[in-house]
């Protein structure tokens, strides 16, 4: 099958494409390498894709282009079966203008969906995200819970993800929105509390701690993330669906910071600094939804996935680390 991964460089969109590379599809990687974050690691993570292809039947095409380009984007998508949509200005705590999450996150998605109708599709799958919700009535969050993001990007987020229902009602295409919760593992974000806790703890230094620690989030480990995406080749139960994709646990950042610490340096004392004001204090999903459709199950733990983080990162770490730290 052919199948366009918007965001293929990424950390999501990376292994994704890496996978359906392995199981013998042809993948087209469409990205812009912004420089969000180092572009080095987006180039690892076209690596892997490419490696993947010399070792398997399935093959990758790679484009550097933006989905703000209608045309360049109708052209992709006319040759797709799949096309999964991991493509977005990211960060809740960047000082990007409001208006270039409209254009990327919005825009963007319209013109894929744009293009989409005018193809014939398997199956459009959306990458939503938790930010949709912003601040909790209940938890854990639920499909039907209120969405009133609380960043940009979360209301770019939760905008395009009711485009993609509007078009999979009112245009029949076949799609599908997915709200990542917090998702980590080999090749994250360098920016991420995770990989900061680990580069800091692995160098002797106390992990820092933005706030009081207080705050908790709903890790989901990316092996999780890419069996669900992989379901969704063959099955049409949550055709015109949101679906929670989450640990169905949660943990505080300074529990987190405990975990990773005790992993790696127990005598370490953590360190705090002026804590951020732009995103959900809690997180935590309810995945029976995924579970009901499409027989999702988290499988790892958030301590189970933080050891094979470290684990990874051992062996990676000639190349990982400078990302990380910023060298």
């Amino acid at each position: 099958m052919d199948i366009l991964v918007t965001g293929g460089a990424g950390f999501i969109g990376g292994h994704l494409a890496e996978q359906f590379v392995r199981d013998g599809h042809d993948v087209v990687v469409f990205d812009n390498f912004d420089p969000y974050y180092d572009v080095g690691l987006k180039e690892h993570n076209v690596e892997a894709v490419e490696d993947a292809a010399a070792e398997s039947d399935g093959s990758c095409d790679v484009v550097d282009g933006d989905i703000r380009n209608g045309d360049l984007v109708a052209e992709l998508v006319a040759d797709a079966d799949y096309v999964y949509h991991h493509a977005a200005q990211a960060g809740v705590r960047t000082d990007y203008a409001v208006r270039k999450y409209h254009e990327v996150n919005v825009d963007g998605t319209l013109n894929l969906l744009e293009a989409a109708e005018e193809a014939d599709l398997e199956r459009f799958v959306f990458a939503s995200s938790s930010s949709v919700y912003g601040e909790p009535r209940y938890l854990p969050y639920d499909e039907d819970h209120v969405t009133t993001p609380v960043s940009a990007y979360g209301a770019s987020k939760l905008a395009a993800e009711r485009y993609t229902m509007v078009y999979a009602e009112q245009r029949e295409i076949p799609a599908v929105a997915l709200r990542y919760f917090t998702v980590y593992g080999p090749r994250m974000r360098p920016n991420m509390a995770i990989s900061n806790f680990v580069s800091r703890c692995i160098n002797g230094d106390p992990p820092v701690v933005y706030g009081d620690g207080s705050i908790t989030r709903d890790f989901t480990y990316i092996d999780d993330v890419v069996d669900v995406n992989r379901t969704l080749l063959t099955e049409d139960a949550a055709d015109g669906e949101v679906l929670n994709i989450g640990s169905t646990d949660n943990i505080s950042i300074q529990q987190l910071a405990e975990v990773v610490r005790d992993e790696l340096a127990p005598d370490l004392e953590i360190e705090y600094t002026e804590g951020y004001d732009i995103d959900a204090d809690h997180t935590h999903a309810n995945v029976e939804k995924a579970r009901d459709l499409l027989g999702y199950e988290a499988t790892r733990t958030i301590r189970e996935g933080v050891r094979e983080f470290i684990a990874w990162y051992r062996e990676n770490r000639d190349w990982y680390e400078p990302l990380v730290r910023g060298e």
